[in-house]
């Protein structure tokens, strides 16, 4: 499809011409002039309930996005990605998350061959292993059962399950150890480490070719400190050490016992793979059922994705909100700000969802864009975060809209405070939204002189997605809520939303860069002026320390 520059079309005109004329109105002035602003846009999916009613936003604005999304091809590319064509042109993949979470009886095809089958051998694979090593009948070495899993892994092949961990510890086995290891500084794997029984402990390596750098260089110290604590018998290493990968080949040259192999696809992209063979270490945590049931909450958003209206599209309306922010009022970033501590680790795991997906320079047709793709996703869980980068938020200079994320029910019952927890959630999106003008300050009796430092202005948007409870099914839904957000957002600026050839780059100048920095004789090195001091300061200092 061809798709011509987004600027000069005229939906995106007609938005800017829009935009123009709203720029001075107030969340204040939309709710006064529409007392059900509040319950009229509000939409419910999977489980998710959306108000997206504190948005500098009107009818006419959702219109016009939606008729831009609509010229843009976003529904029609929607439709390609579900079908399985090779929506990943640079790399001429299909771009099917989709199908790792597809029931038993859908029919997925990609070059003629439905997928679905081979998705559900995985996973009952992986449900007969994790069984072995949750009730103990899996031993390791010497006989003792398994008490710790480390999962090895780096960027999608890490990310995806440290959050799942750490969002369903509730539901965890409590008996068991879970740690996760991706830096290749030598820290990382050394802390993971340092307290536990190597006779217990089993490693999951996760990389799809089994030759990530990171990852393997952290799963050999893996096996050397296995070895070392089990008398040196390479035979434990089949017994204590199971791979996430499509190279048997060096996963046999490793040790590991390909029936230990878990594979998945090239049409799973690393940042959207924790519920493939990915998330082995979330399913050994959680159990099958636990796992199965994030599934279905990843399928129930997919099928809302797919089949709801655009105006009652959960994905549709955060991606186009998104685009909304970032490309007319030129705002930078995107703080997702949810209030459960169990979700520590889901803005990290959005970082690279939505910056890896999104932050290109070029359409698909290797034009440069014209307008600001990716903005930046950050945050917090509250209500940490009021008591550090809140401050920038409702009084800064820079235009910062939050999605807030809370739920109804808690997991862990504690006289009343998830009421507080709340509170401080509904009280945040009111502050940011009116604000505190002047002469309400100055009500309060401040003195005149004090008076600009306590205004807030308001005006700051926000997202507030409520859910039920945190539980297996509504982390899948979230998850794939923003992972069809960002689709939406890299449909609407035509630009491939699944590759990142950004990563390439550092990681083929550091293979140039660690030979330089390992000869034992002084290399000749031919990078710039910086880069060559650089080197040559690391190397004295190295071999100061020798």
């Amino acid at each position: 499809m061809t798709v011509s520059s987004l600027r000069s079309s005229p939906e995106w005109k007609a938005l800017a011409s829009h935009w123009h004329g709203l720029r001075g109105t107030t969340l204040k002035e939309l709710f006064a002039g529409d007392p059900a602003r509040g319950t009229r846009l509000v939409v419910e999916g999977a489980g998710v309930y959306l108000d997206y009613s504190k948005n500098l936003v009107t009818a006419d604005t959702l219109r016009l996005l939606q008729r831009l999304a609509k010229a843009r091809g976003v529904f029609g590319r929607r439709e390609a990605m579900f079908r399985g064509d090779r929506v990943n042109e640079t790399e001429h993949r299909a771009v099917l998350h989709i199908a790792l979470r597809a029931p038993r009886d859908e029919r997925i095809v990609v070059d003629g061959k439905d997928v679905v089958p081979e998705v559900h051998a995985v996973l009952d694979r992986m449900a007969a292993f994790s069984e072995k090593v949750r009730s103990g009948e899996w031993r390791g070495h010497s006989g003792k059962p398994i008490r710790n899993v480390i999962s090895i892994g780096i960027g999608g092949s890490d990310l995806g399950p440290v959050m799942a961990y750490e969002a369903l510890k509730h539901y965890s086995r409590r008996d068991m150890t879970f740690r996760f290891v991706s830096n290749v500084d030598p820290t990382d794997f050394v802390e993971a480490t340092a307290d536990l029984d190597a006779a217990e402990t089993l490693f999951i390596v996760c990389s799809k070719t089994f030759t990530t750098l990171e990852t393997l260089a952290n799963a050999h110290a893996a096996r050397d400190w296995c070895l070392q604590a089990l008398g040196g018998d390479e035979a434990a290493v089949a017994k204590h050490f199971v791979a996430v990968s499509t190279n048997a080949d060096e996963v046999t040259k490793f040790g590991i016992d390909t029936d230990n192999m878990f594979g998945f696809w090239d049409w799973v992209g690393g940042r959207y793979s924790m519920d493939s063979a990915i998330g082995l270490s979330t399913m050994l945590a959680i159990g099958p059922a636990g796992f199965r049931e994030m599934l279905a909450g990843f399928h129930a958003m997919d099928v809302h994705f797919r089949t709801a209206p655009p105006e009652k599209n959960l994905p549709v309306l955060m991606g186009l909100l998104s685009i909304w922010y970032n490309d007319f009022f030129g705002a930078q970033t995107v703080a997702v700000l949810p209030y459960a501590q169990y979700l520590k680790r889901f803005p990290a795991y959005l970082q690279q969802l939505t910056m890896e997906s999104n932050g290109k320079h070029v359409t698909l047709g290797g034009a440069p864009v014209d307008c600001p793709t990716g903005p930046i996703y950050w945050g917090e869980p509250g209500t940490n975060g009021q008591h550090s980068f809140y401050q920038l938020i409702h009084q800064g200079t820079r235009l910062i809209p939050c999605d807030f994320i809370g739920f109804n029910q808690p997991l862990n019952a504690m006289a009343g405070q998830h009421d507080l927890l709340m509170a401080n959630l509904f009280a945040q999106t009111e502050a940011l939204a009116f604000g505190k003008p002047a002469e309400q300050v100055r009500r309060e009796g401040t003195p005149q002189w004090l008076v600009p430092h306590r205004v807030c202005e308001g005006n700051r948007p926000t997202n507030t997605m409520l859910v039920e409870r945190l539980t297996p099914r509504a982390l899948g839904t979230l998850v794939a809520l923003y992972e069809h957000s960002v689709f939406v957002q890299g449909a609407l600026w035509h630009i491939d939303s699944f590759d990142q050839w950004g990563v390439e780059l550092g990681k083929q100048l550091a293979k140039k860069v660690i030979p330089e920095l390992q000869d034992r004789s002084e290399p000749s090195l031919q990078h710039d002026s910086s880069t060559n001091a650089l080197i040559r300061r690391y190397r004295r200092g190295r071999e100061r320390a020798e």
